[in-house]
């Protein structure tokens, strides 16, 4: 037996500062000789549960601790590090109550003491102590930091306080790494202990398993600091003694001490702590009416629940079909009542019933839940199992107990209000979310330890590459899979070292956050079973991970956000408030025509499980024609199952013969043609080819998954002597047998598929139905992601939904449903506009803009066509469009876009002019950047001015602006009633508009995406007919794929070979994405003239899927423009063209035929004139030389008294006409609002002339 044993203890859980995996440092500690081990983590206990089950296999008694933060005043205050220093202090849990408190400790220190560190102080020690034993700690401690700095009375006081605290549980620790500190503080250290009587005990500070693991420390050190090696003031450690050393090594060490040696095996003694697993810690459901008991509850709740469901529809009448439902719902309660999951199903209920209540959408189902007909008629799930064929020994089998487990969607905008009702209910001390940790991973070790070890980057950068983009492959297994890896390796030192640092580093915790679903509820309060940290907002957050809580019983369930929930309820709302429609999907037949239609045709850009390129193929092959087939592709399209998708689409279009391993076997498998889709399907063929129960039939689903040898003999033998109890031969048993084995790791729960199926279905119903208001609901739920959005406006385009640019008049946050403009002409207008423009630009002799002006209007002539034709093709009184949301344009944060809507919906109205605009909204939150974006990304179209004059204008204004708001108070202003109506103008400069170029790049800028057109636009029609490849959805199709790709050449840039090659790459962009091409030698030489900045350029190229992105690898590249492009180019028929694809939004589409190409195009402004004033209003698109009244007011006649007859004078000649009045002595002009518009007569003038003296007023 060893005498000494490791009481001070790291390992991974004490992340980035402990190197020690494990079970690698357990299975060290039984190697040499220890029967004990404790952990003591750093201020956590997150590594409690694996360390304990770790040493129990390894037959070593596991000490259960925590190095906790201790603060010798209150946790309450809240002083900086030097008034309020922070110590170390080890605990270790002597038996149950030590443990409960040892969690509530650190609970308390999370949660109550976070500052700086997680702290705790007396008050709470004293009062948690039981069952405890402590220690002084390390060089950090309170008494060895007093005795360090030569503090001998307070090291006194402190000790004698832990003593008090905790009895002849406190001991005076002992360390020696070979730091000149510890020596000297180890010998006050004796002395103290020799003056108080308080024993020691001697402790390494271990951090890592061997002594040569002291550079993986150091490492992890450097990756938790953001430092490198050579940092010459970065944290370290000075010693590499920090290991788990041997008790020889030990006693050699502290010779002179043999006590404090032994002490460690006294301390090991009185911790006799065992954590009890297996067992179920379920919370109560309350309250429960009357003298009910949890299952008479529930049962009550299912009949109610039975009715609502069934008794409305025909299947009820049938009494054979009533007969089993009512049977099957008595076995499932029967089966919930005697496993005592009553109060769990209630509790899900109640957190369900209150999201009904709130209007919160919840989910049809999640995994195999939705195969319980209790959780249906409760409406926990939304799918009839009855109707479905789902089984619920699939997901509670009476014959292998396990917890529940009800996952449950929630809209993903509303699931925190559910926790946080949960919260409420059962007390924020009886509910937490989960924690998860973030391990490094192959390629992220990699990349993490290449910058530590200060490596050049795009070496570090080539040997992750080299790491096969696989789930789960690790390092070792990456070296072994590629060969260059291991050849890289074996050719440079520094790259063998990169990898094996980051080998031992790979698969260490490197941060915990909160698991995305789960939420632990328990029946007491959580620290007396797990310790608990900050999580997010009011939920507190366990230190055990979700593995390690189900260990102990604690009742886990998942609330899941899913967008798709938040996407159809948005939906919904609109549909409701445009049309008129309350759709119901509970009333909607599942065998609408247009939807499968739809899906046929592959169009699933947005529809749920269905948006894959490889989806899309198999539905276009499928062509499904009823919700099974919808079912059957959620289950197939997986890594597996997807082999078999041939044979399954083969059968159902009858195009060879469906085989069956058994006639008797038609029933269960006719659906999928012949082949196990389903979980459920195994299940089932047991039970009637070899009379097993579900139960039975789900256990040896489960055994046969495993693949084990002696594990599928022993179920073979099981299976073939049922069958041949029900009369089959050995040799059927056998076959149908290894179907079961061939198709057990492929089958997926048909409850999982069923009710996402759903979810399926009703996303295409929408899309089908409700185009507009679902691809805008789509539209917003992306809004944060531009590649998305970029992808669902060009599905947007490719519909024919016109998609409208942002607009500060009628843009909301969102982006939202919207009905084209139909009063007026745009185009005539804007046409009438720039002939304006162009002839200012021809009088000042302007040829540059003259040019650009004319090309724009020879386009927009062109394009009429087009713009009338889509017009013509919608209900005017219908949403057809979807309007930008304000949110979508950088820059523009939330406030600003308050201020903005809630100024428009003010009594003043829409905003007129850009004046207007800024003199009504927060400039502090609107400012000059928020404007500028709004201006670039076009959300300004609706007021005078293009982008350019708008942007060149706008300091001026924003002065302008603020010039009136510092003087709106003045008393002339009140008397004129002018404080919230006045605009001081501002000129338009006389410039040109952007050229299409500089507004598209402002657009793709701003909003992540082309809106007012794209510079392929001119080259549709041909890239139509080529089918070419979308470069989104490159990563999802098959590696060394040929394809053929379209868009511009955003930036180039060659290299030469070894061999003194010239090679280059180049970054193509299409609408959505961008891809980096190769080009080879002989392929550069060929076409490297056509690789120019802003070219577009079609690609043939192969496809090579990387780890973490694509490339291709070009063959051939072709002109866009190359007028035997479709004869070069062609590999597949050209598709047949919709009349409204060409068509991407309400202002500009598709325009053949122009022969320029989008560079040379001119932006489409609102017209403006060379001089037009801000102050117009917007009905006016293009400012008109209508007559106004302008009366001069000089120094002298600015008296209250004078102004007072003025504004009377005014009142009396009301009219028409706006007037202007112009002060001399500030050179300002004010505009007054309608209700000073007055008559133009001469008797206006005389009047006024009266007032103000000659000469002072003009009407022109």
């Amino acid at each position: 037996m060893s005498d000494f044993v490791h009481l001070h203890v790291h390992s991974e859980y004490s992340l980035l500062d402990g190197a020690a995996r494990i079970d690698d440092m357990v299975g060290q500690a039984a190697a040499i000789g220890m029967q004990s081990l404790a952990l003591t983590d750093h201020g956590v206990m997150y590594g409690a549960i694996p360390f304990y089950k770790a040493c129990k296999r390894h037959g070593i008694k596991p000490i259960i601790g925590c190095e906790m933060y201790y603060t010798a005043g209150s946790i309450r205050d809240k002083g900086t590090r030097k008034e309020q220093p922070i110590y170390h202090l080890i605990l270790l849990a002597k038996n149950q109550v030590g443990y409960q408190n040892l969690m509530k400790l650190c609970s308390i220190g999370h949660l109550q003491g976070q500052h700086y560190k997680p702290r705790i102080d007396a008050q709470h020690l004293a009062q948690y102590s039981e069952g405890l034993i402590c220690t002084s700690s390390c060089l950090g401690g309170e008494v060895s930091q007093h005795l360090l700095h030569e503090r001998y009375e307070q090291a006194t006081q402190a000790a004698l306080r832990y003593r008090t605290i905790f009895g002849d549980d406190f001991f005076l620790e002992l360390q020696d790494h070979g730091l000149l500190e510890q020596k000297k503080v180890n010998q006050s250290m004796l002395r103290l202990s020799e003056e108080t009587g308080i024993p020691l005990v001697v402790t390494n500070d271990v951090h890592y398993v061997r002594e040569s693991d002291h550079a993986v420390q150091d490492i992890l050190l450097c990756i938790g600091t953001g430092k490198t090696v050579d940092d010459p003031d970065r944290l370290k450690f000075q010693s590499s003694q920090l290991y788990l050393k041997t008790a020889q090594e030990m006693n050699r060490l502290f010779p002179h001490v043999p006590q404090a040696i032994a002490n460690t095996r006294m301390i090991a003694e009185r911790c006799q702590l065992e954590i009890e697993f297996g067992r179920s810690i379920l919370p109560r459901f309350e309250p429960i009416p009357g003298d009910s008991t949890a299952g008479e509850y529930l049962a009550e709740l299912c009949k109610e629940g039975l009715k609502m469901r069934y008794e409305d529809t025909d299947s009820w009448l049938d009494p054979s079909y009533r007969k089993q439902v009512e049977e099957r719902l008595v076995y499932e309660l029967s089966v919930i009542e005697r496993m005592g999951f009553s109060d769990y199903f209630l509790i899900v209920w109640d957190f369900i019933r209150f999201a009904h209540e709130q209007g919160i959408a919840t989910g049809p189902g999640r995994g195999s839940s939705a195969g319980s007909l209790v959780a249906y008629v409760l409406r926990i799930t939304d799918v009839d199992p009855i109707r479905y064929k789902l089984l619920f020994e699939r997901f509670l089998n009476p014959e292998r107990i396990s917890m529940p487990d009800i996952d449950i969607d929630f809209s993903d905008l509303r699931r925190d209000e559910v926790i946080d009702y949960v919260v409420t209910k059962y007390g924020p001390e009886h509910v937490a979310q989960i924690i998860t940790f973030g391990t490094m991973a192959a390629k992220a070790a990699v990349r993490d330890v290449g910058r530590v070890l200060n490596l050049p980057y795009n070496e570090v950068d080539r040997a992750a590459k080299m790491i096969p983009h696989q789930l789960g492959m690790t390092l070792a297994e990456a070296v072994e899979a590629n060969p260059d890896l291991k050849a890289l390796a074996a050719r440079q030192p520094k790259t063998a070292e990169l990898l094996d640092m980051a080998m031992k580093v790979e698969g260490m915790p490197r941060h915990a956050s909160t698991h995305a679903a789960g939420v632990v509820i328990s029946r007491e309060p959580l620290t007396q079973y797990v310790p608990l940290q900050e999580g997010n907002e009011q939920t507190a957050l366990t230190q055990y991970s979700m593995e390690h809580l189900e260990a102990i019983g604690l009742l886990k369930m998942d609330f899941l956000g899913l967008r798709t929930l938040s996407i159809i309820e948005r939906a919904l709302l609109w549909i409701k408030e445009q049309t008129g429609t309350e759709l119901d999907f509970h009333k909607i037949s599942y065998d609408d025509p247009a939807t499968y239609e739809m899906l046929g045709r592959g169009d699933t850009t947005g529809v749920f499980q269905m948006e894959s390129p490889g989806v899309r193929k198999v539905l276009k092959e499928l062509r499904p024609s009823g919700f099974e087939d919808i079912i059957s592709v959620v289950a197939l399209y997986r890594p597996g199952p997807m082999e078999f998708i041939p044979r399954f689409i083969q059968g159902k279009h009858g195009e060879i013969e469906v085989e069956y391993p058994h006639l008797d076997l038609e029933p269960i498998l006719r659906d999928t043609y012949g082949i196990i889709v389903y979980q459920e399907q195994i299940m089932q063929i047991a039970s009637n080819m070899a009379g097993f129960s579900l139960g039975e039939a789900d256990l040896l689903r489960r055994a046969v998954s495993k693949k084990k040898r002696e594990v599928l003999d022993e179920e073979r033998a099981h299976f073939v002597k049922g069958s041949h109890s029900l009369g089959y031969s050995a040799a059927e048993a056998n076959k149908v047998y290894d179907m079961i084995v061939r198709f057990a790791d492929y089958g997926f729960p048909r409850a999982h598929a069923t009710a996402y199926g759903v979810l399926a279905f009703q996303t295409a119903y929408l899309k089908a139905h409700y185009p507009v208001q679902f691809m805008a609901s789509m539209l917003t739920a992306v809004m944060g992601n531009h590649n998305k959005v970029a992808e669902y406006v060009d599905e947007c385009r490719r519909m024919g939904i016109a998609v409208l640019p942002p607009d500060v008049n009628e843009s909301g946050i969102v982006f939202t449903p919207a009905k084209l403009p139909q009063t007026g002409d745009p185009d005539e207008r804007q046409i009438e506009g720039h002939h304006t423009t162009l002839a200012a630009a021809q009088q000042n002799s302007d040829a540059a803009s003259a040019q650009e002006v004319q090309h724009q209007i020879t386009r927009m002539d062109m394009s009429s066509a087009g713009e009338e034709l889509l017009k013509e093709s919608v209900d005017p009184g219908s949403f057809n469009a979807i309007r930008f949301g304000l949110a979508a344009i950088k820059n523009v944060g939330t406030h600003a876009i308050e201020t903005i809507m809630h100024e428009r919906k003010s009594a003043e109205g829409p905003f007129e002019s850009l004046i207007d605009l800024c003199r009504r909204v927060d400039l502090r939150v609107c400012n000059k950047r928020v404007l500028e974006s709004l201006i670039q990304g076009g959300a300004t179209g609706s007021v005078p001015g293009h982008r350019a004059q708008q942007l060149a204008m706008l300091e001026d204004t924003i002065n302008a602006a603020l010039k009136w708001r510092k003087e709106r108070d003045d008393l002339q202003l009140h008397l004129f009633g002018f404080v919230e109506d006045v605009n001081w103008e501002v000129e338009y400069p006389q410039i040109a508009p952007y050229t299409m170029t500089q507004q598209l790049e402002f657009e793709k800028e701003l909003l992540g995406l082309y809106i007012s057109g794209s510079p392929l636009d001119d080259y549709e029609q041909v890239l139509r007919e080529l089918e070419i490849d979308l470069l989104h959805h490159l990563p999802e199709m098959p590696d060394h794929s040929e394809v053929i790709v379209a868009g511009l050449v955003l930036s180039s840039k060659t290299i030469v070979t070894k061999k003194g090659d010239p090679m280059a790459f180049m970054e193509l962009e299409d609408r959505v994405s961008k891809v980096e091409v190769v080009l080879f030698p002989e392929v550069w030489k060929q076409y490297a003239p056509l690789v120019q900045k802003g070219k577009p350029v079609l690609i043939k190229a192969k496809l090579q899927q990387g780890d973490e992105e694509v490339k291709l690898l070009a063959a051939q590249l072709f002109a866009l423009n190359d007028p035997h492009l479709l004869t070069q180019a062609a590999r597949r028929p050209a598709i047949p063209e919709n009349k409204f694809n060409s068509r991407s939004f309400t202002k500009l589409g598709s325009h053949s035929g122009t022969g320029k190409s989008a560079g040379e195009r001119t932006a489409t402004p609102p017209a403006a004139t060379p001089a037009v004033r801000a102050g117009q209003p917007n009905k006016a698109v293009s400012p008109s030389p209508s007559q106004r009244v302008y009366i001069k007011i000089s120094a002298a006649h600015e008296q209250q008294h004078i102004l007072s007859n003025l504004k009377e004078l005014l009142l009396q000649h009301q009219g028409t006409l706006s007037v202007v009045l112009y002060y001399e002595s500030s050179q300002k002009t004010l505009s007054l609002n309608n209700q000073f518009n007055v008559k133009p007569s001469q008797k206006l003038i005389q009047d006024i002339e009266n007032v103000l003296g000659k000469g002072t007023a003009k009407i022109k």
